[in-house]
């Protein structure tokens, strides 16, 4: 029996008692309901006042028997409640409605699903950047750690549709699934793109053979950690100036070097300019690196003569302050 469903029988056990007590004197002494009550409180209370009228001998024998299941009733039902304040249930299950309220109100946000090794990283990043997201977990110890660091989550088994609604993945722009177990993560990919058909999906893999199932299943994009953290300690001695330049750019914390996006708007000023005609590069000191076409087509090194267009999604590398300055001129140019 859940926890919830417990303390409404906490709750109903007292008030079936009382009922009970009030039919039982109005049936056998013909009382009126007042009187009835009052004498069910007093009983159950055992105040020993005095009773309302003399009782019959089956008066007595009820009476009898409410003393003692009302005893036994109340002690279970205030003990119970007790073990459950000092426990903190009580304060939990009223922390996760709170929860659950402010997840409904989540629009456009994403969701992370596991939140073990990987997926705490995932949801540090971001937090760390503002982005709106909620974790799924099920594991109680990885959701007191998610309660510390102050992050929304969700107690449940990810591979369940109703979790998954209630994570809002209706209202979701995203969702990471970080489980280690790639059968797993092929079910909750494949059960969140029947539910959303527009979610960007993003899902690790351990088995590089897991890759082509995971995006038959409706992944957009599959990351493998293993063979990725292979690669940098491989470039890290290969090729450190470069490792240490990508980390660099990479954090967002970083006051020196940036890598970001910039979204190019339709009424944006710039757009039928080419790249040397924009000054990107000599005004602000931001380098593109790549756009990416609103078809999906990359366009790496792009040339100096390379058009702007609506929609493009620049790849840019610069100093914040820069990369601030050109989404804004992008977006109202």
């Amino acid at each position: 029996m859940r926890f919830e469903e417990r303390l409404i029988l906490l709750v109903l056990l007292p008030l079936l008692l009382l009922t009970a007590g009030v039919a039982g004197y109005m049936a056998i002494e013909g009382w009126s309901f007042f009187d009835a009550l009052y004498m069910t409180i007093i009983t159950l209370a055992t105040v020993g006042f005095q009773e309302v009228q003399s009782l019959s001998f089956y008066g007595k024998l009820f009476t009898i028997l409410l003393i003692i299941s009302g005893v036994g009733i109340i002690a279970y039902t205030f003990g119970t409640i007790t073990r459950y304040v000092v426990e903190g249930q009580i304060q939990e299950i009223y922390g996760r409605r709170k929860m659950r309220r402010k997840v409904e109100k989540l629009s456009d946000h994403t969701i992370v699903c596991g939140c073990e090794r990987i997926g705490y990283f995932v949801s540090l990043e971001f937090q760390k950047q503002g982005v709106p997201f909620v974790v799924i977990e099920q594991d109680k110890d990885c959701s007191e750690q998610l309660l510390k660091s102050q992050m929304l989550f969700l107690i449940g088994d990810a591979t369940e549709e109703t979790i998954l609604c209630e994570a809002g993945v209706e209202r979701a722009k995203a969702l990471v699934t970080t489980g280690p177990n790639d059968a797993e993560n092929v079910f909750i990919v494949l059960t969140a793109r029947q539910l959303n058909q527009d979610l960007y999906i993003v899902s690790r893999a351990r088995d590089p053979r897991s890759e082509d199932k995971l995006r038959k299943a409706g992944a957009n994009k599959v990351v493998l950690p293993d063979h990725l953290g292979g690669l940098r300690l491989a470039h890290s001695v290969l090729q450190p100036a470069v490792v240490e330049l990508i980390e660099l750019a990479t954090k967002h914390d970083s006051l020196e070097l940036q890598l970001g996006e910039v979204d190019v708007g339709e009424g944006s000023s710039f757009v039928g300019k080419s790249l040397a005609e924009s000054g990107i590069r000599k005004d602000l000191g931001i380098i593109v690196v790549a756009i990416q076409k609103p078809d999906g087509q990359m366009l790496y090194n792009p040339s100096p003569d390379t058009l702007i267009e609506p929609s493009d999604q620049f790849i840019a590398m610069g100093q914040p302050q820069g990369l601030m300055q050109l989404k804004e001129v992008m977006r109202n140019g």
